[in-house]
């Protein structure tokens, strides 16, 4: 067993939570709002917007805006999701500090995601790997479905370790291993980690687990005892998974550093400040807290 000292925590709420949102378009003054309290929690990885189409995605349309109206603490990453060229250039005229391109461990997952192969979808990604490095813009990239597909069912892990082997090679910094239906149990995240750190070192290596069936902190307890020290989060476990109804998404942040600070583990991070930015956000919302630790927690620090 060999826990990390340090883990960062990179937070997701501002693009997975909010994009998967239903109802009326959330404002940008939201949004910013959300950015600049997470970054006042002491989280410094911030996933803030999502240059794609706001055909497909319209609760990420006003991504510029979003950019535009954070007010920027130093020492924070404020990073946004780019599938294509354009989606890269919007977001470098928007001045985010690391950009994100994502593709699958599953064919049939990509196919109905993306419209296009795991091979064809590496090779779109070519255009803004190149003009990210042209620019010194840190590109990380995303493997969904790593511990399991809608369609597929269970994923091969020498499946996983090949599309994250691609991305590291093609100058991905990071890789983020996603269980995109949340339906991993511990042996098989360590299973597929062992075959991804084969490939990739587990240093440039994040977990992304959803929490679906319940199993994202034992899932992310069994990663970090292989030495993971890199955790995406969603404070108030924003998201829901879209191929589950009613089910949860993304694990909570406060969950995930109840759980790290439970392990002696560092992150940096404001537990009693991320709760009420976790109450605050689901009450602006209209939603249900998805935490657990912030439900526990949250009418003792008055967050709730």
């Amino acid at each position: 067993m060999s826990f990390p000292k340090q883990v960062r925590l990179a937070e997701m709420s501002p693009r997975d939570g909010l994009q998967n949102e239903p109802g009326p378009v959330i404002s940008t003054t939201l949004k910013t709002e959300l950015i600049e309290r997470l970054a006042d929690c002491g989280l410094i990885h911030i996933e803030a917007a999502s240059f794609v189409s706001p055909k497909w995605v319209p609760q990420m349309a006003d991504a510029a805006e979003v950019m535009a109206g954070i007010r920027r603490k130093p020492g924070v990453r404020y990073t946004a999701l780019t599938p294509n060229l354009k989606g890269f250039e919007n977001a470098l005229a928007a001045g985010v500090s690391e950009v994100a391109v994502f593709g699958a461990a599953s064919e049939t997952f990509s196919q109905k995601n993306i419209n296009c192969s795991i091979a064809e979808s590496l090779e779109r990604f070519m255009p803004v790997m190149e003009a990210a490095k042209q620019h010194k813009i840190p590109v990380r990239g995303y493997v969904s479905t790593v511990l399991g597909c809608p369609y597929e069912g269970d994923i091969a892990p020498a499946q996983v370790a090949n599309v994250a082997k691609a991305l590291a090679d093609m100058g991905c910094y990071e890789i983020s291993l996603g269980d995109t239906i949340g339906v991993g149990t511990p042996l098989k995240a360590k299973r597929m980690l062992e075959a991804v750190a084969a490939e990739v070192p587990v240093e440039k290596l994040a977990a992304h687990f959803h929490d679906t069936y319940g199993q994202a902190l034992a899932n992310l307890y069994a990663v970090l005892e292989e030495g993971m020290s890199v955790i995406d989060s969603s404070v108030a476990g924003l998201g829901g998974c879209p191929y589950a109804n009613g089910a949860s998404g993304n694990v909570a942040t406060e969950d995930v550093l109840y759980l790290l600070e439970g392990l002696g583990i560092e992150t940096g991070v404001d537990l009693k400040k991320l709760i009420a930015t976790g109450a605050w956000i689901s009450k602006k919302l209209g939603r249900t807290n998805g935490s657990k630790v912030g439900q526990a927690l949250g009418q003792r620090t008055g967050a709730a």
